[in-house]
């Protein structure tokens, strides 16, 4: 028994419908804790407890956290989660519904983190949110799953944050012999740390986390999504947060599924009809969900952003 589900893959006659292409959605937002997080942290997590751990211990202002304590009921174990002052209230009332501790530090995630590292010993293990080969294998299995529902992409759009999902899609194409398949992954402005890296032609960080998509919010990505800039099609893409965030009311309205502005960013590429989907047949969007919104938040965001703009 694995700790995700299967997900749907559906057509999506809205979206991207000025497109040639037919649409598919990687319905991942229907996962228990809401992400696709439940994929690459529950192997993870069960991976260490196979190895001898008998506590979990993460840090996350969001999704991953979340994911673990799910990870963590499930499989029998505490889990300590250490979140950034920045995390709101919602997201951590559902870590601690899942039974989970929750600790508040630092104004960043990068110093949460360090203090979940300060955490962690021979029986607590640390699970990473995005940087770890047992997440990438996690993921890649929805890759299996858009080829056993009889989908065969020519280009498979996701959202980019600290480059996990991307690593395990990327590592998912390859083992059904799909490495021509571009993938075109999608940051919001003020979060574009893989956009960086790939305009430096070097593993660089940004300077901070601007964007009101704070999944995306990590100043610099895994080297190993950095590394394969140069192994698979990975075709960039920067959309605004106002585009992400009328993105997700825009799908909300069209498939009656709340989303946060992460995974906004790129559903506002296939809505937005970005010039590397053009010539393509058949896209597929992992719809990767989040827990980072309400409806009265989205309406705030889409006001304040539209005043500013």
């Amino acid at each position: 028994m694995t700790l995700h589900i299967n997900t749907p893959l559906i057509e999506s006659l809205s979206v991207g419908r000025g497109l040639s292409a037919k649409v598919w959605l990687k319905m991942e937002a229907l996962q228990p804790c809401g992400s696709f997080k439940a994929r690459g942290v529950g192997y993870a997590c069960e991976q260490y407890i196979k190895e001898g751990a008998k506590a979990l211990v993460s840090s996350s202002g969001g999704n991953a956290g979340l994911a673990v304590a799910y990870s963590g009921r499930c499989l029998g174990v505490p889990v300590t989660v250490v979140v950034p002052k920045t995390t709101k209230p919602r997201a951590i009332e559902l870590i601690e519904q899942e039974g989970a501790q929750v600790i508040v530090h630092g104004d960043i995630w990068q110093q949460a983190h360090d203090h979940a590292m300060t955490l962690t010993n021979a029986e607590a293990a640390y699970i990473h949110p995005f940087d770890d080969p047992y997440l990438w294998h996690g993921h890649a299995s929805i890759v299996d799953e858009i080829a056993a529902q009889g989908v065969t992409p020519d280009a498979i759009v996701l959202s980019v944050g600290g480059g996990g999902l991307l690593s395990g899609v990327i590592a998912g194409l390859k083992r059904h012999g799909w490495q021509e398949v571009p993938v075109i992954a999608v940051e919001t402005e003020g979060a574009a740390s893989l956009a960086a890296s790939a305009t430096a032609g070097k593993h660089v960080a940004i300077d901070a986390i601007t964007s009101v998509a704070t999944s995306l919010g990590a100043t610099i990505v895994a080297e190993r999504a950095f590394e394969l800039l140069s192994e698979q099609p990975v075709v960039n893409h920067v959309v605004t947060d106002l585009e992400a965030v009328n993105s997700c009311r825009r799908f909300l309205a069209d498939h009656r599924l709340l989303v946060e502005p992460a995974c906004g960013a790129s559903l506002a590429a296939v809505y937005g009809e970005c010039a590397a989907l053009q010539d393509k047949q058949n896209i597929v969007v992992i719809v990767c969900g989040g827990v980072g919104a309400s409806v009265e938040q989205l309406q705030a965001w889409g006001e304040q952003l539209s005043d500013n703009g």
